[in-house]
């Protein structure tokens, strides 16, 4: 990542204690989003093969294998058929993903298997996904991941602390896992579907990037509601807001149930949107997603050929 990186700021409630967020509002707005745009043809092409920037690719499985974090790894490097590529005039774009994102213990494996490419591995941490394990040892993870070779740490909040609306200790807990981060870039997963409110939601994200968060981040993908148009407005909103308080842009992260191109670019037209061309950038904008990189690849198919091949041809892992 470049830019000039979040340093943070003194823990001040005022800034945040009176945010209120209108559900009716966002909402209106958010759904107005997949309603009256569309992208066809070579544009359409053009912003699927930016998409794929985007996207860290995800494998955070029970029955995660070395293999599958090296085949993982090798779809990274060539995630999209030269065929299509050459159809689309693409092949010299050196499209690929943002990240490589992998449980800790996958790291070294992940970073031997991308040594030169220059995409970087994220690992999650701090207890993922919940969260409920004591700091001391989130802290150890932290160090064990980014001596492995991440350069990114994707950490989550521990929920209750918003809920109780105690966020000082909130603060303070992302603070400490920043420091310990050294260079690695990190990113602070809220847990938004399990944070009851929007306007928890909206204080959660301020608090992250008040203690120095380089991104924000919907969710684990593991809760029952993961990321949401709604939601992202919110975020990128407080995003927008910190900027502007600070001067600092903080990078945005929607993660979970984005397996579809049409979401995806929903996604990315709320970063324009809302926040402009600045964060249309792997620097700034992220999309968590497994499976989402299958679809843009029959998309992308479809735009070079006329057909869409069945999914077995592009997969995964």
């Amino acid at each position: 990542m470049s830019g000039i990186r979040n340093l943070g700021m003194p823990f001040d409630p005022d800034l945040f204690s009176d945010l209120k967020m209108n559900r009716s509002a966002i909402e209106r707005r958010a759904k107005s989003l997949g309603g009256r745009r569309s992208v066809k043809k070579e544009w359409q092409a053009a912003w699927l093969l930016k998409t794929i920037t985007f996207i860290d690719l995800t494998t955070l499985a029970g029955d995660d294998t070395d293999g599958r974090v090296k085949r993982l790894c090798a779809k990274a490097l060539r995630p999209v058929k030269e065929d299509v590529l050459l159809s689309l005039g693409a092949q010299s774009l050196n499209i690929h993903p943002g990240a490589v994102c992998v449980y800790n213990n996958f790291v070294g494996i992940a970073v031997k298997a991308l040594a030169g490419s220059g995409i970087p591995v994220a690992a999650v941490s701090t207890g993922f996904p919940a969260g409920h394990t004591p700091l001391a040892i989130r802290l150890v993870e932290i160090r064990a991941s980014v001596k492995a070779g991440a350069q990114e740490i994707d950490i989550v909040i521990e929920r209750h602390m918003v809920l109780n609306e105690n966020w000082r200790a909130l603060y303070t807990m992302i603070a400490r896992c920043r420091e310990v981060c050294g260079e690695a870039h990190i990113k602070v997963i809220l847990g938004t579907g399990e944070l009851g409110t929007l306007t928890h939601v909206a204080k959660a994200s301020m608090v992250a990037m008040m203690a120095g968060a380089d991104f924000i981040k919907t969710s684990t993908g593991k809760e029952g509601v993961n990321a949401t148009l709604p939601v992202s407005l919110v975020m990128v909103r407080m995003i927008r807001t910190y900027f502007e308080m600070t001067g600092y842009k903080i990078g945005y992260k929607p993660a979970g149930g984005i397996s579809d191109s049409k979401t995806a670019l929903q996604y990315v037209i709320l970063m324009k949107e809302e926040l402009g061309n600045d964060w249309l950038t792997p620097d700034l904008f992220r999309i968590g997603a497994s499976s989402l990189l299958t679809d843009i690849e029959r998309q992308l198919e479809h735009c070079a050929t006329g057909r869409y091949a069945a999914y077995h041809h592009q997969p995964l892992v």
